[in-house]
């Protein structure tokens, strides 16, 4: 039979009902939404899901010069927000 892992903590223990989902229920102080521009990796290339998604915005809201594969993360961060705002999504 074996044991429980005395380093850790049971996932089963009832000591995390209290335990918030930060993502269900951000605090409004956090900061867990940051600026693009302030991203340390915004200069890398963007994500496989952030050019998928810009491409379908673009294509959305008529403005296929706002899709280019050579984006840099907080670029393409900032392009998607605005599309979703020119699109309503």
């Amino acid at each position: 039979m074996a044991q429980a892992n005395p380093k850790r903590p049971s996932r089963g223990s009832d000591d995390n009902r209290d335990v918030q989902n930060p993502k269900a229920a951000p605090d409004p102080n956090s900061n867990q939404i940051k600026d693009p521009d302030d991203w340390v990796t915004g200069h890398e290339p963007m994500t496989g899901a952030q050019a998928s998604y810009l491409k379908t915005l673009s294509e959305q809201a008529h403005e296929p010069e706002a899709f280019d594969p050579e984006l840099e993360k907080a670029e393409a961060s900032k392009r998607i927000d605005h599309l979703k705002q020119e699109t309503g999504r």
